[in-house]
């Protein structure tokens, strides 16, 4: 069959993408996923995302080359692979960053004000409708319960003069206060449940899983198909919506990407062009702080009886902490005075673990957490060969720049002070990780150097203006777009979720009106 549109890549936005081009009856369309269908149930139990970071069979679960400023360390780095990508395994936070951001990028129609009908148009936002949010949308967008140890988090912040901020993603982000997650009734509401499944209750949709692109074909500079094991599907337009690292690796596999490169891997140049160059991601690392009294997630899961609390107020009201994000309270600040707006982006939960998605710490404890917002750190993905079934080298060159490490030192002598303000300072029983030996800034340094990571928010390596056009066409290539966060030209202010499914809803409209 030859379909209208072949979409690669079935995440966060693929299945935008999947909704509003069938939304024309007459336009046949493909999706093609890597991975299976999101069955697995911990999917759409929110906290259950800490049982997905090495389930290798929904996530491509990919290790970073050695990181030269973090002593030769390779950072995991989770991405779906599954119906919904990202989307079906993150932590849920929903964040769109700050119109800096998008004004910042230069690209005609893609600043904050041309994307803010799209972010209210993909939400159903459960404080309901207003000028910054929409109710319609098959986002669900959902407040989080409060708990104790939030509260005297935010209390502390105000202390300090950090202002009281009830929706991030209002008027302002400075401030303190709640997140907002993608989820309803207590369920993880990814693309895949917003939008997938409305969508595929069409006839002309067709979604492929367990299915690996391993090319685009092109007839010189035109794209026609997308060649599939021994097999090649054909179409009107194809579009890659593989996510920060797999759409350069498709294209640059395809013979679309650094000249020099691909004649080091003896694939044919047909357009040479800076794919994969130009990733951002935030840094990130985490405190880890010992709780006087027992209100933590670590202190209800020492416990049988109250596991089994907290799986019957799941079972039956779809409330407690299986319904949290991976972010539960909030901080965005500024690290020095004059800025002209937050550079760092502080997280708290409710619980501690040695390593994300691992066992909690057997006592008493939270988190808190920082990542710088506006990053100049640059690195790059590329193929490691012509075989499509190897992953990508990913080199995110992490703290490359003096301002990246400034932010990420300044914003973590901001969390110890938070902690150490009351109320909060009032649960404090000791500071776990780094601990008081950590006072200079060469001390904190080394302790990013040593524990930092990614907080899994890739973008930038198809980026507008370099690798596609304003309407995400590939230059030079004919009936080619990319569209998923590889096009942004720089990483937005916070998570990165709610930021690509806009991307991907103004996209389809830019398609379906080509």
């Amino acid at each position: 069959m030859n379909y209208d549109y072949i979409i690669v890549g079935a995440g966060s936005a693929g299945c935008v993408l999947a909704n509003r081009l069938t939304e024309d009856p007459k336009k046949r369309v493909l999706l093609l996923e890597a991975g299976p269908r999101d069955t697995n149930v911990w999917i759409h139990v929110p906290l259950g995302y800490g049982k997905l970071f090495t389930r290798t069979d929904i996530n491509w679960a990919y290790q970073s080359e050695p990181e030269p400023a973090l002593n030769g360390r390779r950072i995991f780095t989770p991405r779906g692979r599954v119906l919904g990508g990202s989307s079906s395994i993150n932590g849920l936070v929903y964040i769109r960053g700050q119109p800096e951001d998008y004004d910042g990028w230069g690209i005609p129609g893609w600043d904050f004000a041309s994307l803010l009908p799209y972010f209210r148009k993909s939400e159903n936002q459960a404080r309901g409708a207003s000028e910054w949010h929409g109710t319609g949308g098959p986002l669900e967008v959902s407040d989080l319960e409060r708990h104790e140890l939030c509260d005297a988090f935010i209390d502390s912040a105000a202390s300090l003069g950090f202002p009281r901020n009830p929706d991030f993603n209002g008027a302002r982000q400075e401030g303190t206060g709640y997140y907002q997650a993608s989820t309803c009734r207590g369920r993880r509401c990814s693309t895949a449940t917003g939008y997938l499944r409305p969508a595929e209750k069409r006839p002309n949709l067709t979604v492929e899983v367990n299915t690996l692109a391993t090319k685009i074909v092109l007839e010189g500079r035109r794209a026609t198909g997308v060649q599939i094991g021994d097999r090649v599907v054909t179409g009107g337009e194809i579009i890659v919506a593989g996510g920060a690292f797999n759409s350069p690796q498709l294209l640059q596999l395809s013979g679309i990407g650094p000249g020099a490169l691909l004649q080091e891997k003896e694939i044919p140049v047909i357009a040479d062009l800076p794919v994969g160059e130009g990733l951002q991601d935030h840094f990130y690392a985490r405190t880890f702080w010992r709780c006087k009294r027992p209100i933590t997630l670590n202190d209800d899961m020492a416990s049988w009886f109250r596991q089994a609390r907290i799986g019957l107020q799941y079972i039956l009201n779809r409330s407690g902490p299986l319904s949290i994000a991976a972010g539960y309270a909030a901080a965005f600040v500024r690290t020095k005075p004059g800025l002209k707006q937050p550079d760092a982006q502080i997280y708290f939960i409710n619980f501690a673990s040695e390593r994300r998605g691992g066992v909690l710490h057997p006592f008493s404890a939270f988190t808190c957490s920082v990542s710088q917002l506006q990053v100049e750190s640059r690195g790059a993905v590329a193929i490691r060969s012509a075989d499509p079934r190897e992953a990508p080298a990913i080199r995110y060159n992490y703290l490359a720049t003096e301002h990246d490490r400034r932010v990420m030192v300044d914003g973590l002598k901001i969390v110890r002070r938070i902690v150490n303000a009351k109320p909060l300072a009032d649960y404090v029983a000791g500071e776990e990780l780094p601990g008081a030996k950590v006072q200079s800034d060469e001390e904190w340094l080394s302790f990013v150097r040593e524990y930092g990571e990614t907080v899994f928010h890739p973008t930038s390596t198809c980026s507008m203006g370099k690798v596609v056009d304003a309407s995400l066409r590939v230059k030079g290539i004919d009936r080619l777009r990319v569209v998923d966060a590889s096009v942004m030209p720089a990483v937005p202010s916070g998570n990165i979720n709610a930021a690509v499914i806009a991307v991907a809803e103004k996209a389809a409209d830019l398609i379906k009106t080509a």
